[in-house]
């Protein structure tokens, strides 16, 4: 690592009295990103309550905007504050991730650290700290050890983000249960969360009390800049969504509570997670921005030596599109040990080094029906049919790891009571990564997936991994906030609209602009299983009403265009066996020296290139939604003075997404990084392209 640290000693409080009394301030402070464009302005207001307003360039990108806390039998702590000091530092390091998007992280900022103290007798103090990067801003709350506030319990975190305009927004609702919508795409004012949001149309109990939307929500203003609101480092608190006010253009924080509308219950002292604003002049920066994953603390995980990103198929498609069941009692239980050694067998064949099975122990039988309230799951003891000994001693004899697989059904006291033993057995077969998931309402009743609660659970399996060299890809999750940079455990998680939902749905599943916004909002928080690469797009004859609304070199592009560590080949053997474009899932790389978004606008298309960490190799995918488009890829981010050969595999002349979804080419060009190539995507299309250094 390289360290270039400054710190600066306290300054004095900075009081301007009368020259700041036009605007209503007692007191400014300021701070700058290292390029100067962004600027972060704290002020105390008249009546001493905090504010800030942040600046990109010429442009005011947050107005004032005020900060603060209700407290449960207690009073607010929102005004009434003096500065006591003010501390500023600069950091600029670069760190290396276990694995990622890129091999290398530059982590460059300025801090600008505020105490402040109430005037009144029980002088409560709490301090704000502001980091500001070039591509963003996070701020958090301290609540410092103190003798008149020992335990705090918010009912409400009053953070507000007062917006400048009524720009375009791409948000799901603010559900406390669930992030499992499609994107909106709405002026500000036009966001209405309550009139999408219908409860029981999920397998959860779903819950929202106001028009409020999840983040990461990503906006673009009528200037053109880009700005996506989000949190990093949630860590035993609430997740955070944000109330809209859509009259005023206005954001707040609305913390996920439970039934005693307790949103966080702590002692001091502790801190809060990051509130985050990504700022970008393009839509590709935001995802090249590292700010969440920055915000972090290091990597405390000392060895990761178990875990290699890996490509991985599975016994999952078939329950989703009928050709198999979950659970014994059905009529083709398809977690048997025949069914996965054809598996093991295929993966070893195609170089894909790990399996999931789901479906494999008993309990299953209920697990979908919320009527019963408690899912009698056991997490040790599989079902007659599959003998999990023999599958793991299988696969290892193949070179293929088993993923294994934890269904709660949300039961989380009953799977808390298990996970010893769980995760005993996982390290005494050493199987090294789990798939947990939690459909439906919580147990125990009253309280949701995204409250402090759960927070808590999801971060006790993650400490259950690090302890039994367990990687965990969490369902139904808390959302991703850059944990993974600290916890590299983390691997992967849903929370996202996936691709189940294609063979779910009557009213056409996921529409081919899905997946050209889910980059800019979901992704930016992190890993995203999304299980690309299915052939059979129509699902006939399995799902005569249902289809996959992309094309084939759409669902090949998803492997470079939505980033995890661990890629599932989820279609069933029969689809992909003999099929000449199986061969580009074989090629993609898992793990990345660098990634470029090379071209984009959110909702219509992107253009992403990454380059293997192991091979060098580049990999490059674009899709498209509804509409059909020629894009112009531009080779100069291949080294000079090299020759490569790129394999493209594109929609054919006549493709379409619903008429004509498996038509598509194969063909070969000489590039170098002078080239340029003009590509046509059909509706829902997209195209993938393998590059390799040639010799030529």
């Amino acid at each position: 690592m390289k360290y270039i640290i400054k710190f600066f000693l306290p300054i004095l409080i900075l009081i301007l009295l009368n020259a700041c009394a036009s605007e209503g301030k007692k007191f400014t402070s300021e701070v700058t990103s290292p390029d100067k464009n962004i600027k972060v302005s704290f002020h105390l207001s008249a009546e001493n309550q905090p504010f800030y307003v942040v600046n990109y360039k010429t442009e005011k990108v947050i107005d004032s905007s005020k900060m603060g806390f209700e407290l449960k039998d207690a009073a607010p702590l929102s005004g009434d504050f003096r500065i006591v000091a003010t501390d500023t530092a600069s950091v600029n390091e670069t760190w290396q991730p276990v694995w990622g998007e890129d091999a290398e992280v530059k982590n460059e900022y300025n801090e600008l650290k505020l105490q402040l103290e109430e005037t009144s007798a029980l002088k409560r103090k709490i301090n704000i700290i502001f980091k500001v990067y070039d591509d963003g801003i996070g701020f958090r709350y301290e609540f410092p050890k103190q003798e008149n506030l020992n335990e705090v319990v918010i009912t409400d975190e009053n953070t507000e983000f007062n917006l400048t305009g009524n720009h375009k927004v791409w948000w799901i609702p603010g559900d406390w249960d669930i992030y499992e919508y499609l994107y909106q795409t709405t002026k500000f004012s036009e966001i209405d969360a309550l009139k999408l949001y219908e409860p029981g149309t999920h397998l959860g109990q779903t819950y929202m009390p106001e028009n409020a939307v999840n983040t990461p929500v990503t906006m673009k203003t009528e200037a053109g800049l880009y700005l996506s609101f989000h949190e990093a480092d949630l860590t035993d608190y609430a997740g955070m969504t944000l109330a809209v006010d859509t009259t005023n253009h206005k954001m707040k924080s609305e913390l996920v509570g439970n039934a005693e509308n307790i949103k966080v219950k702590r002692q001091t002292p502790f801190e809060t997670p990051w509130r985050t604003i990504q700022i970008a002049e393009k839509p590709g920066q935001l995802i090249e921005s590292k700010l969440i994953v920055n915000l972090n603390d290091p990597n405390v995980v000392e060895d990761m030596s178990f875990f290699k990103p890996t490509k991985y198929t599975g016994i999952w498609w078939d329950m989703h599109i009928g050709t198999g069941n979950w659970d014994y009692a059905g009529a083709n239980h398809a977690a048997n040990t025949t069914y996965a050694k054809e598996l093991i067998d295929f993966s070893a064949k195609h170089n894909i080094n790990a399996m999931l099975v789901e479906g494999w122990n008993i309990g299953w039988e209920q697990w979908w029906d919320k009527k019963a309230k408690q899912v009698d799951f056991d997490f040790v003891t599989p079902y007659p049919d599959y003998d999990l000994q023999e599958v793991v001693r299988y696969g290892k004899s193949k070179g293929v790891a088993l993923i294994m697989h934890h269904e709660t059904s949300a039961d989380v006291t009953g799977y808390e009571a298990q996970i010893d033993t769980a995760f005993a057995l996982m390290k005494d077969l050493k199987i090294h990564a789990v798939k947990t998931g939690y459909v439906g309402s919580v147990i125990p009743e009253g309280e949701y997936h995204h409250g402090q609660f759960m927070v808590n659970h999801y971060q006790k399996v993650l400490e259950k991994g690090i302890e039994n060299q367990v990687a965990i890809n969490a369902h139904e999750p808390i959302k991703a906030t850059g944990k993974r940079r600290t916890y590299p455990v983390a691997i992967s998680r849903e929370g996202v609209r996936g691709q189940e939902y294609n063979a779910w749905s009557d009213d056409g599943g996921n529409p081919p602009e899905h997946l050209t916004i889910v980059p800019f909002t979901r992704m930016l928080g992190g890993p995203v299983d999304y299980t690309p690469g299915i052939f059979n797009t129509s699902l006939k004859p399995y799902k005569e009403n249902n289809q996959i609304n992309t094309t084939l070199a759409h669902q090949l592009a998803l492997y470079v265009v939505v980033y995890s560590p661990v890629q599932m080949v989820p279609d069933l053997i029969k689809n992909y066996e003999g099929h000449p474009a199986f061969q580009f899932i074989e090629d993609v790389g898992i793990d990345w020296q660098q990634s470029k978004v090379l071209d984009a606008e959110i909702g219509d298309f992107i253009v992403m290139a990454r380059q293997e960490k192991q091979t060098g190799h580049w990999f490059l995918g674009a899709i498209t939604d509804e509409q059909a488009r020629t894009v112009t890829i531009n080779f100069d981010f291949l080294e000079a003075g090299k020759n490569y050969t790129a394999t493209i595999y594109k929609d054919a002349a006549d493709a379409h997404y619903k008429t004509n979804p498996e038509a598509y080419e194969i063909s070969s060009e000489d590039i170098s990084n002078n080239s340029k190539l003009e590509l046509m995507l059909a509706a829902g299309g997209g195209v993938a392209i393998a590059i390799k250094e040639s010799n030529k």
